[in-house]
């Protein structure tokens, strides 16, 4: 499943592909929300590119690059398909 297992949450409906009684796909929502658990604060460095960013844990364990502004708490979405930050739909 690769990295499609952090997406894998309880009571979450996905379509599963089987090959003799066993699972061999998940086909997941594209994007997914999840509470940021574990992020460092920003630091404003090197900005010139415009996209300056900092690895977040989220719930189930994922780490993906998240903007500067991203905190402790915000819950984001996350593309299933790329593993990449989409957007903080909350704060804390």
């Amino acid at each position: 499943m690769g990295d499609k297992k952090y997406f894998l949450m309880d009571e979450m409906e996905v379509k599963a592909l089987f090959f003799n009684d066993k699972v061999i796909g998940v086909d997941l929502p594209q994007l997914v929300e999840r509470k940021v658990i574990k992020v460092e604060p920003g630091v404003k460095g090197n900005t010139a590119s415009g996209k300056v960013t900092k690895p977040a844990t989220v719930e189930g364990g994922y780490v993906c690059a998240v903007p500067l502004f991203i905190n402790e708490g915000d819950v984001i979405r996350i593309n299933t398909e790329t593993g990449d930050y989409n957007d903080r739909i909350a704060t804390k």
